[in-house]
């Protein structure tokens, strides 16, 4: 038989097949694997797929047609798409064949049941001991969507792969996510977004169901926040539409802290709607134990939509909660931040919850070649790389601790006596800066919400001014038409004034309208507010309502402002982000070069605005705006109708306290949860090797025919183990390690015989002390991330 194997490079090859074989067993035992079940006229090395199979688990990126073409090359052939349908279907194959081997291991090793792998893949998480100390969050989960994993959909007539794939824990079925689609209904939103916001491929929308409608993920139009007019993703959901020409438009898809991956959701025809959260929130309850906290760039306002789901009460009587997550949160309103904001929240640590920006930014290799696959081999893809990503990530999980930790004591040692300090020079205490919290989150809290009487004096207030404006206008034109004097006539000039007596004509009409509207609404305002007189512009109501006119036009200039700015320092992080193409870096460019002309202008607005206060607040110029990274250096200038200069919290020192205090807080609570979670990990280690031994001696002595895959399993995960035991220990000797450094006993598991002297000497089998530091070079390419960004801030601006 015609074979190909990239090792022998061999063209054909002699299999003896026995009578009581198949063709395809006996490829198999030969170590190839036909193209065909039955007749195969081409067959692979079983090395050549797995070969494959290890770089498409290195390089997401990396194509059949690729490593065809690898494979002829070295053949000295020219290319032929034969070659590459052959290893495509061999490779199908490979693939079940290897999931099957999976099946038993995992069954070998008790670890069967289809939320196992969501309880106890990651033991920093799960594994909870005996007499540990308590953790105010037992998990925190990322959530959210990514719309680059999208796949063409098929053609009206429904050919070729029609297999489904159902072997994924990983994934939500469709029916439970659809269970969510009515959760959720959409009413008459007052604040719709706008399509500066909602700016992604909205067109078309195809309907799920007969009666179908959608939910609004804000939550029946109300939120106790302004973010949702920034975020498509709270937009309602008739918005969220998609490209008909996409089946699956993307993935929706949860993590734990740790970076392991709990559940994904395929987004079929549509955007981010409400039901792919819910379904996972849904999921979540269902498995994981009570008070655990989500991080989600819309968690303020997706807090309403769970509460007003049936999942509501269940979401309260376990204590779980919504925050947003850290990087996402800076560009919410300020009044959100002082709620949901990582830094602010007890127990959060110095978590981001920013896990899945790290995920998508990996996973986007997919994006080429899952496009045009069938759903079948897509889900097949993703489910790879996403075993391979666990893996990776459970590898890492000491240097993850370990990092961690050192950043944490990094913290305190830098921040603590330099508080200390502040505190004893200012004479204030950690009371009094937890009390100034409170007073600042309370006075954001009700920042720029306008009481309804003041609104409707405004507003009458303007119709005056216009009703003013419009009868200038009015006599001026109707002057005009009846004053003016038609020229000698002659044919040329006839039909020009009579296009210039209807104009006049047209313009006179318009303003009696527009005029006699405006004195209809002025007279209703007037009922309504019980008003006798007029105001005119002597009058004092109508001076206090132009006044705090004056103040709306600054808030909104202000507004303005903040929404261009906060969009620059986005554009600027997206055009570091990895994988990001020629093309979208070459649109970025010019989109923050108009930004900064955009800026220039409402940087102008709002010092005209400023200006006409009473009395007039301070202007801004491109140099200071240009360096703003929080809200609320835009959020303290709102105010105009109270003193702010007498508030504590107002002052830039005390300001600095006050984070500075929040991060103290955060770093201890750090502490204390990396604390726990190495001590887990490190028992779960030691448990999973006296597993690992007493279930290959078992398989041992019953002759299992799967002893040799679990044996390669094992010693896999034992290698992984040792690189994570040495980051542990190096944890234990950390200065200002504080925890307890020494494997504890699992809650609900019998004492099991360990030999920890044994478990102890596995690190010097791998030369444990010769890692080197781990996140050296991470560093230089956060720094050189840094000095890019700054470059770019400072470029000067065309006008």
């Amino acid at each position: 038989i015609d074979v190909l194997d990239l090792y022998s490079l061999v063209k054909n090859a002699t299999i003896q097949c026995s009578a009581d074989s198949t063709i395809a067993e006996a490829l198999v035992a030969a170590g190839y694997l036909g193209a065909s079940p039955e007749q195969p006229s081409l067959a692979i090395s079983l090395k050549t797929l797995e070969l494959f199979r290890r770089i498409r688990l290195r390089k997401a990126s990396f194509s059949l047609e690729a490593y065809t073409q690898v494979i002829c090359d070295l053949y000295m052939i020219p290319f032929q798409r034969r070659y590459r349908t052959a290893l495509s279907d061999a490779f199908d194959v490979y693939l079940s064949i290897l999931r099957r081997i999976d099946q038993h291991i995992t069954e070998a090793l008790g670890r069967q049941g289809p939320s196992y792998r969501a309880l106890n893949a990651c033991p920093p998480c799960c594994y909870d001991l005996k007499d540990e100390p308590p953790l105010k969050f037992t998990r925190m989960i990322a959530i959210d969507a990514n719309f680059s994993l999208k796949r063409i959909a098929p053609r009206s007539r429904q050919t070729g792969d029609q297999r489904v794939f159902e072997e994924s824990d990983y994934y939500l079925s469709d029916a439970f996510v659809n269970k969510f689609s009515h959760e959720v209904k959409s009413p008459p939103s007052q604040h719709d977004v706008g399509p500066e916001q909602v700016d992604t491929e909205q067109v078309d929308p195809e309907p799920e169901g007969p009666g179908d409608a959608p939910g609004d993920p804000t939550g029946h139009g109300h939120t106790d926040s302004l973010c949702t007019d920034c975020w498509k993703a709270a937009a309602n959901d008739e918005k969220k539409k998609m490209w008909a020409i996409f089946e699956e438009s993307g993935l929706f898809a949860s993590a734990c802290r740790h970076g392991m991956i709990l559940w994904l959701a395929d987004m079929v025809r549509s955007g981010e709607l409400a039901k792919y959260p819910l379904a996972v929130i849904a999921k979540a309850l269902e498995v994981l134990p009570p008070r655990w906290l989500v991080g989600y760039d819309i968690g303020c306002v997706f807090n309403t939509t769970i509460a007003n789901s049936s999942l509501g009460p269940l979401f309260k009587q376990q204590e779980c909660r919504c925050c947003v997550n850290a990087f996402h949160g800076y560009a919410h309103s300020f009044d959100c931040q002082k709620k949901h904001h990582p830094n602010v929240i007890d127990g959060m640590g110095l978590e981001d919850l920013e896990t899945l920006e790290r995920i998508f930014s990996s996973s986007n290799q997919l994006a080429g070649v899952t496009r045009y696959m069938s759903k079948y081999r897509r889900r097949v893809f993703i489910d790879l790389f996403f075993q391979q990503w666990d893996a990776d990530k459970y590898a890492n999980l000491g240097t993850m601790l370990y990092n961690n930790y050192v950043q944490a004591l990094r913290i305190l040692d830098n921040d603590g006596a330099s508080f200390s300090d502040v505190k004893t020079t200012l004479g204030i205490t950690e009371t009094d800066l937890e009390r100034w919290e409170k007073e600042e989150a309370k006075y954001f809290s009700t920042l720029g919400q306008e009481p309804q009487y003041d609104a409707i004096k405004t507003t009458y207030v303007g119709l005056l001014q216009e009703m003013c404006e419009l009868s200038s206008k009015f006599e001026s034109s109707s002057s005009r038409f009846l004053t003016s004097t038609p020229a000698e006539a002659s044919e040329d000039t006839y039909a020009t004034i009579l296009s210039q007596t209807r104009k006049l004509e047209t313009e006179r009409r318009y303003a009696s309208e527009r005029h006699e509207s405006i004195i209809r609404e002025v007279i209703q305002i007037e009922v309504k507010l019980g008003i006798e007189k007029r105001w005119t512009p002597s009058s004092p109501e109508y001076q206090d309502a132009l006044a705090y006119l004056r103040d709306q036009k600054y808030h909104r200039a202000l507004d303005k402002l903040q929404r261009l700015v906060v969009q620059r320092l986005f554009e600027l992080q997206k055009l570091n982000l990895s994988f990001t193409g020629y093309r979208m870096r070459t649109h970025i460019a010019k989109s923050l070069q108009a930004r900064c002309k955009a800026i220039r202008n409402a940087i102008k607005q709002y010092n005209t605005a400023a200006e006409n206060l009473n009395p007039p607040r301070p202007t801004l110029d491109w140099s200071r705006v240009s360096h703003y990274s929080f809200l609320e250096e835009f959020n303290l200038l709102h105010d105009t109708r109270h003193d702010l200069r007498q508030k504590p919290w107002v002052d830039l020192v005390i300001r600095e306290t006050m984070k500075q205090h929040n991060q103290l807080k955060r770093a201890r609570e750090e502490i204390h949860r990396c604390n726990i979670e190495i001590r887990r990990l490190h028992t779960s280690i030691i448990d999973e090797e006296v597993s690992f031994s007493n279930i290959l001696l078992a398989l041992k002595a019953s002759g299992s025919k799967f002893l040799g895959a679990v044996k390669e399993y094992t010693t896999r995960r034992r290698r992984t183990n040792v690189q994570i035991l040495a980051k542990i220990y190096m944890t234990y000797n950390l200065p200002g390690f504080s925890g307890i450094p020494k494997a504890g006993h699992r809650m609900g598991s019998p004492m099991v015989g360990r030999d920890p002297l044994d478990i102890d000497n596995i690190v010097d089998l791998d030369g444990g002390d010769e890692m080197g530091d781990p996140d050296e070079d991470d560093e230089d390419v956060t720094d050189e991330i840094g000095r890019i960004i700054d470059y770019i801030s400072e470029l000067p601006c065309k006008e």
